[in-house]
């Protein structure tokens, strides 16, 4: 047996908003979008899913307080990205850094509180 691929699922409370934050800010594409409560975003060969809530996301505080991540998106150049992002209005959370485990990272925000890791492989 073959697992082709994984899929996150994040929850929002305005589809919209998150639609146009990965779209708009992200630069990701809108994969598909079924009715006014679920939609995929497509992010290079990888996708994740949008489904909308009453409720804000419990884990979103304590992702952020803990140091942990929601997505963690994997790049080749993660500084032009992080300078891509800010162009855009996207606020870094925790700049273009190198970590211990041999990656240069940059931490973002969605719109509705995830964190988000973008992370790039150092020689």
């Amino acid at each position: 047996m073959n697992i082709a691929a994984v899929t996150a699922q994040l929850r929002t409370t305005d589809l919209e908003s998150s639609i146009r934050f990965y779209t708009q800010k992200l630069g990701l594409a809108l994969e598909f979008r079924y009715q006014d409560f679920y939609a995929g975003i497509a992010a290079g060969a990888a996708s994740f899913h949008l489904k909308r809530v009453d409720e804000p996301d419990p884990s979103v505080a304590y992702v952020r307080e803990a140091g942990h991540f929601h997505l963690y998106l994997r790049t080749d150049a993660a500084a032009a990205l992080a300078a891509e992002y800010a162009r855009r209005g996207v606020k870094l959370i925790e700049g273009v850094h190198e970590t211990p485990w041999n990656t240069r990272e940059f931490v973002v925000e969605d719109d509705q509180g995830h964190t988000l890791y973008f992370g790039e492989a150092l020689q």
